[in-house]
């Protein structure tokens, strides 16, 4: 696999970490802990396990860090789900967010499905 600076699915996946951070900031102190970190853990997953599956030499490998990264993608969804349930973000802020990490989850199935060709 090439490098994992050269995917256009890690430039995106950096764009939605980005993005998470603002969006929490929204939320309310006492998440600081909570949903907050979460959010944040699950956004910074989906950048980590891009890099770390590009350091395998195995196709197979690779693929089961490209799906930890998928998981981490739906995490973030059910956070933002869970952010506006709760009306720490409005509908707009939750659409915008889970379009972008639809984005790169659709880019990490793609990924995947080269790679097991």
């Amino acid at each position: 696999m090439e490098r994992f600076e050269s995917l256009a699915v890690y430039h995106k996946a950096l764009m939605f970490t980005k993005a998470a951070c603002s969006t929490v900031r929204l939320f309310p102190e006492d998440e600081l802990f909570g949903l907050t970190s979460q959010l944040r853990r699950a956004a910074d997953s989906i950048v980590l396990n891009i890099a770390e599956g590009s350091g395998n030499s195995s196709r197979r490998e690779v693929c089961k860090f490209l799906d930890y990264s998928i998981r981490s993608g739906f995490e973030c969804v059910a956070c933002l789900d869970i952010a506006l349930q709760n009306q720490y973000i409005d509908q707009i802020e939750r659409d915008e967010k889970v379009h972008q990490v639809k984005e790169v989850t659709a880019m990490l199935y793609g990924l995947k499905k080269a790679l097991q060709r």
